[in-house]
């Protein structure tokens, strides 16, 4: 037994230095043992690895020494659940988190390599895909910035969503294979390895108290095996921990079947037991991909759970279930890990014996929902009997809280048709188990993502459920981390807000607004000009290395980057490019600024239509960028493999953010928010967090257009896209050019999906409704840009005035007013 006085443990607590010299003494320690590497045929990605491994012995010390504190006090702790943590590139974030950047550049150059060489090398991480994920990234660095315990719970998945290349204009996606060469930021957790059960039978039996009691007996055990990627606070000792779990199987391979020759049935069980972490988001066009989808969503809560109650009771003489809310709380990021709650209920009532009501009214204590959809699509519903077939004891839970819930409802007075909305099960053929109806009612709170979007969930998505309990509703617009959208992705920009108002602003983000003082200071709007002009210039050199096309760094660089999704509207930015070029065709008009269009995104790979914008994008691009009467005034550029650290590098380099989304179906986004940060202009609907950036920024300085989401409830009534084709000649000429391929004569026929879509297909997103708005404010937009000096001021306006959209402000809403959470600062 180790004491804690022995010299083992002296030994650990002294803390690893923090300097040049012992920076480079580790980094060459690993260089040579953990690597591999001595002195001949040393690459850039051995430096990559030896310095993030050195760096995480720094994150290790940390974040032991943390734990112990935890322990100590018994400190409150929240488990982030979600499916996705889109974390970018760790080793320059964590460098900046800890305040070692500058630190590192020194010691890599005296041993004669630069760093951002090396920052190159770093694979982004596979873990997630779009804003839900960014999200959850975000918001760790925020717990970790701000102190409070806390754990993102999510899975290490083998490959990311998928690698998109672009092959003659149609998005290919090719496997995401990104731990092909070894992660240094994972590191297993032996310790926390859980088996998780699947299939099977539920039994009932009578326990030594006489009390009729449940027992799951599961067909098949998968492994849940733990790691971690450590997270650092800015300028903070407090490290948080992202566990991922990786499904292993319970034995390598059956023996029986090995002796006798049978090799592939030996090893059948653990392929078909790790295929649960395989690939984020499997198709689920059909029966296999919705199981497996299914799994991975219950394997993600049950290790989670199994892990919490383990931490919650540690050091317990005596098991009080009751101190669970004080313990524990579980964040649900969107409904994928809705499974949580029943399964939470299942290990207390059949495993720690307690009453099914006592239970629940624990759970209804630690559990809080964040619904970030309006989308019918995206309000998760499974079969009924599928849940049935792969977790029996589990759907008897649900229809057991389902059965009291709408009974105390009944009591209370409440009509059939409210009742029949709120129920868990949807009584279609095949019945449904509806995940939004379980997490709202086993959850403490409820919250949507910003103003607009949770008025837009109490008055309609969920107004049922607000009838009846209102108090449980809250907004929590989202955010985003400055370290690593301004500090990490635009240090220019860093430098001269330091340069200009000093360095109180990066531990204090209200003073950022100070900036506002030199807006009417010409060298300081001349040195912000310049900057934007260099990450221009830096985008505009990736272009032509990445796809051989010369753009022009001094036209408006015009951005629209996000998944492609008819509801974010990438189609009518389309058309309005199709508009500019035939009017520029039509008038040649010499007022009309050079643009360059940008776009990047990734088509859900069963999402026929949004492939097909791409490709329209594609084919537009073909036609204008070879158009020499034209390819000086507009350039359309579609960047392929949107991930986190292109994300970095695009987002600085933006004059316009095209936030264009049909009003009330944008949840929030935060892209906006990262543009708006980095000085660009926000081009938007009333929708999703675009309101709220109107409010902070002040109209003069962002560029809103668009029907509001209570115009589109009127126009919907009686709305006839196919009339406004007929009978505007600007509109008809831009889908005739769509309908009878002019952008892509040699294949007849092929954009005439998204022509139906937006005449006699009903326009569902209204894009002609808003068309000729969207155009005008372009028009203006081009008028005031040629205004240099006041178009610097708007930039410059909306860098200040973007304190309200940082991640610190929106975990901090959720510590006091959901989790009631205490932040915990070390000691040591």
């Amino acid at each position: 037994m180790i004491t804690q006085e022995s010299k083992l443990i002296q030994m650990l607590r002294s803390k690893t230095k923090q300097d040049k010299e012992s920076l480079i003494r580790h980094f060459v320690h690993h260089l040579e043992y953990t690597v591999g590497r001595y002195i001949d045929n040393i690459t850039p990605r051995d430096l990559y690895l030896a310095l993030s491994y050195t760096i995480r012995d720094y994150l290790i010390d940390r974040w032991n020494e943390v734990q112990e504190v935890y322990k100590t006090k018994k400190a409150k702790k929240i488990y982030y659940l979600s499916m996705e943590f889109l974390m970018g590139k760790m080793l320059k974030a964590n460098l900046i988190n800890m305040g070692a950047l500058e630190l590192a550049r020194e010691s890599a150059k005296e041993l004669g390599f630069e760093l951002e060489e090396i920052f190159k090398e770093e694979p982004d991480a596979g873990l997630g895909n779009g804003g839900l994920g960014r999200l959850a990234a975000c918001f760790l660095d925020s717990l970790a910035t701000l102190n409070y315990p806390a754990m993102g719970c999510g899975l290490l998945y083998e490959y990311g969503i998928f690698e998109q290349k672009i092959i003659q204009g149609n998005q290919v996606e090719y496997p995401d294979h990104w731990l092909s060469i070894p992660n240094p930021w994972l590191i297993m957790r032996s310790d926390y390895i859980y088996p998780i059960g699947f299939y099977g039978r539920v039994e009932e039996y009578v326990d030594h108290h006489g009390i009729k009691r449940k027992k799951w007996i599961p067909d098949y055990k998968v492994l849940a095996q733990a790691y971690d990627m450590l997270i650092p606070g800015f300028r903070t000792k407090t490290v948080v921990n992202l566990r991922l779990w990786k499904a292993e199987a319970s034995k390598e391979f059956d023996f029986n079947y090995f002796s006798h020759g049978d090799y592939v049935k030996a090893v059948q069980d653990k392929i078909y037991s790790e295929n649960i972490t395989q690939v984020l988001y499997p198709n689920d066009n059909n029966l296999q991909g919705r199981e497996l989808r299914l799994k991975q969503e219950y394997f993600l809560v049950s290790a989670t759970i199994h892990n919490a109650l383990t931490e919650a009771f540690y050091g317990e003489e005596k098991i009080n279930h009751d101190i669970l809310p004080d313990r524990v709380f579980f964040q649900l990021n969107d409904t994928h890990p809705a499974l949580a709650i029943p399964e939470f209920i299942r290990i207390l009532v059949d495993e720690h014996k307690l009453d099914f009501f006592h239970a629940w009214d624990i759970a209804k204590q630690c559990f809080g929902y964040t619904n970030h959809t309006v989308m019918p699509e995206a309000l998760e519903k499974w079969d009924l009997e599928m849940i049935k077939y792969l977790l029996p004891r589990h759907l008897e839970i649900i229809l057991e809280l389902n059965y009291y819930f709408l009974e105390d409802l009944r009591k209370k007075g409440y009509p059939e048709d409210i009742i029949r909305n709120v129920s868990v099960v949807e009584e279609t053929l095949p019945k449904k188990i509806r995940m939004a109806n379980l997490a709202i009612m086993g959850s403490k709170i409820i919250n949507g993502v910003s103003e607009i979007h949770t008025k837009i969930i109490e008055n309609k998505v969920f107004k049922d459920f607000y009838k009846i309990n209102p108090e449980k509703f809250q907004n929590k617009t989202n955010g985003i981390t400055f370290r690593r959208w301004l500090f990490s992705a635009n240090e220019e920009l860093t430098s001269l807000i330091n340069e200009t108002i000093g360095k109180r602003w990066v531990f204090d983000l209200k003073y950022l607004k100070q900036l506002e003082q030199y807006v009417n200071d010409s060298i300081f709007l001349e040195k912000f000009k310049q900057i934007k002009q260099k990450k221009k210039e830096q985008l505009a050199k990736f272009i032509l290395t990445e796809l051989g096309i010369t753009v022009d760094p001094k036209s408006i660089f015009d951005i629209q980057i996000k998944r492609i999704h008819e509801y974010k509207r990438q189609h009518l930015n389309l058309l309005r490019i199709i508009a500019d070029y035939q009017y520029l065709k039509d008038t040649k008009d010499p007022d009309y600024h050079p643009r360059t269009f940008i776009f990047s995104g990734k088509a859900a790979p069963g999402y026929y239509r949004a492939k097909l914008i791409i490709k329209l994008i594609h084919a537009v691009a073909e036609k204008i960028n070879h158009d020499r009467e034209i390819n000086e005034k507009i350039k359309v550029i579609f960047l392929p493999n949107y991930s986190v650290s292109l994300a970095e590098l695009i987002i600085p380099a933006a004059d316009i953010s095209e936030q264009i989304s049909t009003a009330g179906t944008e949840a929030s986004g935060t892209g906006n928010m990262k543009f708006m940060l980095n000085g660009a202009i926000t081009i938007g609907t009333l929708d999703g967090a675009n309101i709220e950036i109107l409010e902070e920024v002040g109209k003069e300085n962002i560029y809103i257009f668009g029907k509001t989401v209570e115009e589109l409830d009127e126009l919907r009534k009686n709305y006839d896209p196919v009339h406004i084709y007929e009978t505007d000649p600007v509109i008809h000429n831009i889908l005739s050019a769509i309908y009878h391929n002019i952008f892509n004569p040699t294949k007849q026929g092929e954009f005439q999906e998204i022509f139906h879509a937006l005449t006699y297909g009903g326009d569902v997103y209204f894009l002609l409704a808003d068309f000729h708005d969207y155009w005008n404010t372009h028009k203006k937009i081009n008028y005031d840009y040629q205004n240099e000096k006041e178009w610097i001021k708007k930039m410059i306006y909306n860098t200040a005035r973007s304190i309200k959209f940082s991640s610190d402000r929106t975990i901090k809403e959720y510590a006091e007013e959901i989790w009631n959470l205490k932040a915990i600062k070390p000691y040591f």
